[in-house]
């Protein structure tokens, strides 16, 4: 017998025996065994089905090693990657003109991301950030928790070395190093603003004063004088349709675009059991550092945490203990803004503050570039900022803010949180959802989430607790410019006066930091029936028990919800009153995940009859289109047979999805039916087969089928598919425009249709608190655990995917030491 295979059934009857202890007493109580656990110097990683790793360890520092490791092992090249990205070293190694590192912010390409990065990396921001106490620094665990990936990291790598990565996506490659703890807080800064002034990457290393205006200064505006301090700023001219396509573009960037999410929450009077069921569904992409990635945590009496976190980030951010259970969806609430300054006619680098002059600081900021002949040469930017933050020359979207009169800045709320790893690790402690609120509230911690949970007493909850700018209603109405009045009713994202000092954000007392709305003015509820999210306001969280009263920085009311919000209540309100086709009443493990994938369209169940009809009254079976008639005859069969949903055999349902986004952009909208505030849940609602219009959008649609070569007719499975390893894998669901709760944003290609997917349902876990005994709980990473096209677990879950089926959690001891794949690999930290 090997000395390995003697030490895993050791370990087995170890943490057999602690695993009774444990199931009896409950984390709250230390058993006997555990005092010496936290000397253990060992990691312990226990493999189960589909590579999901659980890690036991005796302290955070041994714990985050076994992460570490497990993580490399699984997705080196895109960590490593990450890394090179957030340490502006694109340029040098990949070229200055490649592709920018999509989960990391918004950039043209890698020299506007690397400048970004640098201008972060020599501000200092992060290395300010981790001499804080907390909680505005990490809190000692998260500290030893990072120590230890990167021990981790570094180990997977040594071992393996940079020729023996087995993921040709960087083996070999110069760029593959090891880590440090700087480079995981530059990568959490990263996310943290990711949707602010991550969104403007290019927006802020393009930006460049115009040529000086030797022009006199308006007596108004000369510094000093009384009229200074009381005329509103010179506004520079904007293009005519500017708001409305910010407003689109900030919508687009939360929710609407690559990030978003659905989450239920049921709890004791919404589930068959009386206990409480929690759906967590995020729609993230599916490649790049925004993948996530599954594990357990276990310090035993310490910690036992299951769930998923992104890449790179040690700890698990959506996921349940034995007593709670929590999701994030992406927010409605702004957590930047933008001030438009006035400049000082002639120095176009000066602006004015209460009509006194205030100097811009320039930073000169130089990122290597390797050339086309492979030699490196060095690009020198000057990036300029103000005292809210870095000047701009667009906004979100690329949308242009030209440098000329005045100025725009931006001011990220985010640019101050480093928090958000203790909270998920508070989070992974809490014992209900009172717990949970009170982490969320006392960190600000969760950069642009709000978050939904259950716990075992059967409350669930709701709470927009996140970092949110203190722009108040009455700020944005004493302060905001012409434009910035039309952006903030639409988007909540404030433009304010940069001239004026009593213009700048607030403080609340129960604020953790400067400038950010505290947590009493933030919107959370508690109900035992149900509470839902699908990146819509707070309003609607249960219809039953409306929010209202926030600001609107947070989100807005009585306005039309997207049509996965309605489906999401919709699903929730026929679930407890038994009448969604599936058995009893109220939610289970098992009814909660059929309801995920009966891939159920609300905008089918609104339109696809009036589609139908609409398809067999075209003259001739040939419906109008931009380039001609064109023959719809089996579309309308298809459609006439259609039962509204997005499985893979369904026929009909692209050429519908196609229509349907096409129908959106139709002037004045596509429906007879408009938006009723007192009925929100089924309004808008009536297709206008009649708009010639509509006619058209559908003509279109089919038109563009038949460029692509696929039958109006077709099956879904036989055109949107993934193909993984030179596997082809068909792909069920649809953009969240189809009002699908299992959201997959397909890549669009006009020659052949959808050939990939871009972001989408991503990782699902169903959790259960029943009465007694253990949580219960169906898990499936849509994408698979790793990046590495070698692994085995690089495909075998989107096999799964396809097929709708999930995967059964091992979450206490004794079910994962019954696993028939357990593999057990034992760490010691040098």
């Amino acid at each position: 017998m090997s000395r390995v295979t003697r030490l895993s059934r050791r370990l087995r009857r170890a943490l057999a025996s602690l695993a009774a202890g444990t199931t009896l007493v409950g984390l709250s109580t230390l058993p006997a065994a555990t005092a010496q656990a936290h000397q253990d110097p060992r990691s312990v990683i226990r493999y189960t089905e589909y590579g999901v790793p659980h890690i036991t360890a005796g302290n955070y520092t041994n714990l985050g090693l076994g992460y570490g490791y497990a993580a490399a092992k699984d997705n080196l090249c895109v960590l490593a990657e990450t890394y090179l990205t957030v340490n502006g070293e694109r340029s040098r190694h990949l070229g200055p003109k490649t592709p920018a590192n999509p989960g990391l912010g918004v950039a043209g390409d890698s020299l506007s991301s690397d400048l970004y990065f640098q201008r972060t990396k020599e501000s200092g921001t992060v290395e300010r950030l981790l001499r804080q106490a907390p909680p505005n620094g990490p809190d000692p665990k998260a500290v030893r928790m990072v120590r230890g990936y990167v021990q981790g990291y570094n180990r997977y790598l040594r071992e393996t070395g940079k020729d023996g990565i087995s993921d040709p996506a960087c083996r070999g490659k110069a760029w593959v190093r090891p880590i440090t703890e700087l480079d995981v807080y530059r990568h959490l800064h990263a996310i943290a603003t990711v949707v602010g002034t991550g969104g403007v990457m290019d927006g802020i290393t393009k930006a460049r004063p115009p040529a000086a205006d030797s022009g006199k200064q308006p007596a108004a505006a000369r510094a000093g004088s009384p009229a200074a301090r009381t005329a509103p700023a010179a506004t520079t001219a904007l293009p005519a349709g500017t708001a409305d396509k910010l407003a689109a573009a900030v919508r687009a960037a939360r929710g609407d675009g690559e990030l978003g999410s659905n989450a239920i929450g049921a709890g004791s009077r919404g589930t068959a059991t009386g206990g409480s069921v929690l759906l967590a569904n995020p729609h993230y992409p599916w490649q790049g550092p925004r993948r996530f990635w599954q594990s357990q945590l276990t310090i035993p009496g310490e910690l036992d945490v299951s769930g998923a976190g992104l890449l790179g980030i040690p700890a698990v951010m959506i996921g349940h203990n034995d007593q709670v259970a929590w999701s994030h969806t992406v927010s409605t609430a702004a957590t930047y803004g933008l001030y438009e300054v006035p400049l000082v006619p002639g120095h176009p680098t000066r602006y004015l503050v209460d009509g006194k002059p205030e100097e811009m600081t320039s930073h000169r900021v130089s990122v290597r570039v390797r050339n086309p002949d492979g030699t490196l040469g060095t690009v020198t930017r000057t990036l300029w900022d103000t005292r809210y933050g870095p000047v701009i020359s667009a906004g979100p979207g690329g949308v242009p803010l030209p440098w000329g009169r005045t100025a725009y800045t931006v001011r990220d709320a985010n640019a101050g949180n480093l928090r958000a790893l203790s909270t998920w690790m508070g989070l992974g402690r809490s014992r209900d959802t009172g717990d949970v609120r009170r982490v969320l509230s006392h960190s600000l911690g969760v950069p642009w989430v709000n978050t939904v949970a259950t716990d075992r007493r059967g409350t669930a909850l709701y709470a927009d607790l996140q970092v949110v700018p203190h722009v108040t209603d009455d700020l944005a109405a004493r302060c905001s410019t012409p434009m910035g009045e039309q952006i903030f009713r639409m988007s909540g994202v404030s433009i304010l006066d940069g001239g004026r000092g009593d213009c700048a954000w607030g403080t609340d007392a129960d604020a953790v930091a400067p400038g950010l709305l505290g947590p009493h003015r933030l919107p959370a509820l508690s109900r035992t029936d149900y509470v839902t999210s699908a990146n819509d306001s707070p309003w609607l969280a249960n219809p039953a028990a409306p929010l209202t009263g926030y600001p609107r920085g947070v989100g807005d009311t009585g306005t039309p919800r997207s049509f996965r919000t309605q489906q999401n209540i919709l699903a929730a309100q026929r679930r407890l009153a038994g009448t969604d086709g599936l058995p009893g009443r109220g939610f289970t493990r098992d009814t909660m995940a059929r309801t995920l994938f009966t891939q159920h369209s609300r905008v089918a169940a609104l339109a696809a009859d009036d589609t139908a009809t609409m398809c067999r009254a075209f003259p001739g079976g040939r419906a109008p289109s931009a380039d001609g008639p064109v023959d719809v005859a089996s579309a309308c069969r298809a459609l006439a047979r259609w039962d509204g949903r997005y499985t893979l055999d369904s026929r009909g349902s692209l050429l519908f999805e196609r229509f349907v986004l096409k129908a959106a952009a139709v002037a004045g909208g596509p429906w007879l039916t408009p938006f009723v505030p007192k009925d929100p849940v089924h309004t808008p609602r009536t297709l206008a087969t009649g708009n010639a219009a509509v006619q058209r959008a559908f003509g279109d649609a089919a038109a563009e089928l038949k460029a692509a070569g696929i039958p109006l007719d077709a099956p879904l499975g036989s055109h949107q598919s993934v193909t993984r390893a030179g596997e082809r894998i068909p792909v069920p669901g649809a953009p969240h425009q189809l009002g699908v709760l299992n959201v997959v944003t397909p890549v669009w290609d006009p020659a052949a249709g959808p050939t990939d997917v871009h972001s989408g349902s991503s990782f699902l876990q169903v959790t259960e608190f029943p009465r007694g005994g253990p949580p219960r709980a169906s898990t499936l990473l849509a994408y698979g655990q790793s990046t590495d096209p070698t692994s085995p677990h690089h495909t075998d879950q989107t096999r799964l995917f396809s097929r709708g089926t999930w995967v059964p959690e091992r979450f206490t001891p004794r079910e994962i030491l019954a696993s028939p794949a357990l593999r057990t690999q034992v760490l010691t930290r040098d």
